[in-house]
């Protein structure tokens, strides 16, 4: 057989599982092939070991599902490209690619976090593929319109919960994760746009309204993922969802409190969590006096409203640090000024916390000639394992702060672990990708727990 030239992503199928199109990342660095599968359950057939398992073969679509059934060749342990590893079922079955198809060993895991559905490894390109790593869809791409034709039966109805997302970007990596999230589980996911809701007040009917004048009545759930320049309306909107009896996985009080750095500080050491030595002043006469007391230069200085690592600097020296402050405050910015933890080294730790549990941590390291670790400014992010200590911390504060969901980061300096802050929208696309786990998933699962809902068998 001639060898197919492919590029670096190709549309492919697989006719013994029913998946007439799905996109695969083709990776000659990977020695095994995975293909997306959720609700894999094993099961006997005349005395054979077969396993079923549910296809999702479009990204970012919950509601398409291929149920597939193959009998299984083998169960192996497989390490990800994030570092780890799980036991996974392989089966063998044909694949097909451009106008050829032979039989390949594939490993079935939970790929939502993944950019792709299907990944081909090397092991089953041998002897047969050629790759062009600088193209793509070298075979040919499909259209919109050619899946729908493929898989417009495959259409899973919503059985679930009516749950609406609240937030600004419906295109942003952990907006799109979460709809998806929701619709594997069969739940009706809806986007709501923040600026497109308005408000109704009234004592006896309190009404939401959207764009169009429709009345948001009839949603079991909201999850709130509000950017922080639309801390004020999206918490007014959370908190009148909760006026009308809808359930919020983080209620308007909390995201509240957590984004003002200040107060949020004030409780969390009021509730014995270790933070670095923090000042705030209102007037320049006291800026000497400030910079004292957090141990001098170097020192972090931090505007209130900042997140994401934005308005958060470093004043290596006390002059630095004096004219830093004194411009901020001529501004009239609120700032805090804050202890810099050297030993840190650029890196710092983020732990996921979901309902009560620390469902995932990574650690976070700057860019070179970054002080902060920020994977939206270069840094890179990988898994690390927590001390006892440091799943004490984040768990008391997501609690303190009546967090549901939080992102809490923590940073290792020579007297132990310490807080830095607390995010109640964090973003998943970093942890998701080092992890390699369903982090929205464990948060359309915190809904249905506090929703008390079980899916009817």
């Amino acid at each position: 057989m001639k060898k197919i030239i492919v590029g670096s992503e190709e549309w492919c199928n697989f006719p013994q599982l029913n998946i007439p199109g799905i996109k695969a990342r083709i990776d000659s660095g990977a020695k095994t092939s995975a293909l997306h599968a959720v609700n894999i359950s094993p099961f006997n057939k005349n005395g054979i070991p077969w396993i079923s398992f549910d296809v999702h073969p479009l990204q970012n679509d919950g509601k398409t599902t291929v149920h597939c059934e193959a009998p299984v060749l083998d169960k192996r342990r497989v390490k990800s490209s994030s570092g780890s590893s799980e036991i996974r079922f392989v089966i063998k079955t044909v694949f097909s690619i451009g106008n050829e198809a032979w039989e390949v060993e594939v490993t079935l895991t939970n790929r939502d976090s993944m950019g792709y559905r299907m990944l081909l490894g090397r092991q089953a390109m041998s002897g047969k593929i050629l790759v062009d790593p600088e193209a793509s869809f070298v075979l040919g791409d499909l259209s919109k319109e050619t899946l729908s034709g493929f898989y417009h039966t495959k259409i899973t109805k919503p059985t679930g919960l009516k749950i609406g997302l609240l937030a600004s970007n419906p295109d942003l990596y952990s907006n799109l994760r979460i709809m998806e999230a929701g619709q594997e589980r069969g739940h009706e996911m809806e986007f709501l746009s923040i600026k497109d809701c308005y408000i109704k007040l009234d004592g006896e009917n309190p009404e939401m309204h959207y764009r169009g004048g429709r009345i948001l009545n009839d949603f079991d759930a909201i999850i709130p993922r509000i950017r922080p320049s639309a801390t004020f309306y999206g918490c007014a909107l959370t908190r009148h969802f909760e006026a009308m009896g809808v359930y919020t996985l983080n209620s308007a009080s909390a995201i509240t409190q957590s984004r003002d750095k200040l107060y949020s500080l004030q409780l969390l050491i009021n509730n014995g969590l270790p933070i670095p030595t923090t000042g705030f002043a209102n007037s320049p006469l006291d800026t000497d006096e400030l910079i004292k007391m957090v141990g001098g230069a170097p020192l972090i200085v931090k505007l209130l409203e900042g997140t994401q690592g934005k308005g958060v600097v470093l004043a290596e020296t006390k002059k630095a640090a004096e004219s830093l402050i004194n411009a901020f405050k001529s501004l009239r910015a609120n700032i805090l000024v804050q202890e810099f933890i050297k030993e840190a080294n650029g890196k710092d730790i983020r732990c996921f916390v979901v309902n009560g549990k620390v469902v995932a941590s990574i650690m976070r390291t700057a860019a070179p000639g970054e002080f902060r670790a920020n994977i939206h400014m270069g840094g890179t992010a990988s898994i690390t394992k927590i001390s006892a200590e440091e799943k004490k911390i984040a768990l008391l504060a997501a609690k303190t702060l009546n967090l549901k969901v939080a992102g809490v980061d923590i940073i290792r300096g020579k007297n132990g672990a310490m807080l830095l802050e607390v995010n109640s929208s964090p973003g998943l696309e970093g942890i998701e990708g080092a992890s390699n786990k369903d982090i929205a998933g464990k948060m359309i699962e915190a809904v249905e727990k506090d929703l008390k809902y079980t899916k009817e068998k």
